[in-house]
């Protein structure tokens, strides 16, 4: 991924996140801090339960190497802006979506090098440093998720009917995008994606389909309603693909640890249709 691609990438996350944006209101937000406990469950589920779910799976599975760290680096990743678009969609709670891949974006910038670290031990003998610029990570944070929701916001407040107008274009647009980019790095490991499929395909679903589950029977289990449920499961099993290949190709300089993640865009846009199917029945 050069740095064009990376830029577009980010381009396309802001464009997203200007999306829920325009279908939120502050009313919203009020009603998740009055609901803590929804919040605590999806970042237990998100931070805990995923990473172990990861390191379970390639452990048995018997992986490659660089496909056990792939699926590692995508388990350590914060839920996807893409993860909005699909709850909004799902008729999920969108401004618990959006509360948890913020908090979780932010929280993963200091659990993200030790899992990466932790799985280049183990599974490769070869530790490596990684230098991630947290002040760096923060303002891109900022830039790419708080602020376009701010304005989207802003926007929906002032001119109501121009958000809802503008809401799906936006959405659509930016997935397409990250589309283009997940199927230019799969063009460049052409020859390795059938023998790389062939290993990460099967952990790829089974993480996607774990994680999900586990988010939304968890959700059932404290007695959220729907929507809630619905967000949780979403933000469990929706990673953001984008910076777990960010991190493989621009940090650790290896394009084979960032097969497993564009794999699992493909599997996780499967899942999010199915779940949006079900949200909307």
């Amino acid at each position: 991924m050069n740095e064009t691609s990376t830029i577009i990438v980010a381009i396309a996350l802001m464009i997203i996140m200007f999306g829920m944006g325009l279908s939120l209101t502050v009313d919203d937000f009020r009603r998740v801090v009055k609901r803590p406990k929804a919040v605590f469950l999806g970042l237990l589920n998100q931070l805990i339960f995923l990473p172990i779910i990861g390191y379970v799976l390639v452990s048995v599975l018997e992986l490659r190497p660089e496909i056990s760290i792939g699926i590692m680096i995508l388990a350590a990743c914060p839920g996807g802006a893409t993860s909005n678009v699909i709850a909004h969609l799902a008729k999920g709670d969108t401004a618990l979506s959006v509360t948890l891949t913020a908090i979780s974006s932010i929280i993963t910038i200091i659990t993200i090098p030790f899992i990466v670290q932790f799985a280049l031990l183990e599974f490769s003998g070869e530790a490596e440093k990684i230098a991630l610029n947290v002040p760096q990570m923060i303002s891109q944070l900022l830039i790419i998720v708080i602020v376009p929701v701010f304005v989207g916001m802003l926007i929906r407040a002032k001119a109501k009917e121009f958000a809802l107008r503008m809401g799906k274009p936006v959405s659509v647009a930016s997935v397409a995008l990250l589309v283009i980019i997940t199927t230019a790095l799969i063009i460049k490991e052409r020859d390795n994606v059938v023998p790389y499929f062939m290993q990460a395909g099967l952990p790829t679903i089974l993480l996607n389909f774990t994680s999900m589950v586990l988010g939304y029977l968890t959700a059932s289990m404290i007695k959220l309603k729907k929507p809630q449920a619905i967000s949780i499961a979403i933000e469990s099993g929706v990673q953001n693909s984008a910076l777990a290949i960010t991190i493989a190709i621009v940090t650790l300089q290896n394009s084979a640890f960032g097969i497993a993640a564009a794999i699992y865009t493909l599997v996780m846009y499967i899942a999010g249709f199915a779940i949006i199917l079900y949200g909307r029945k």
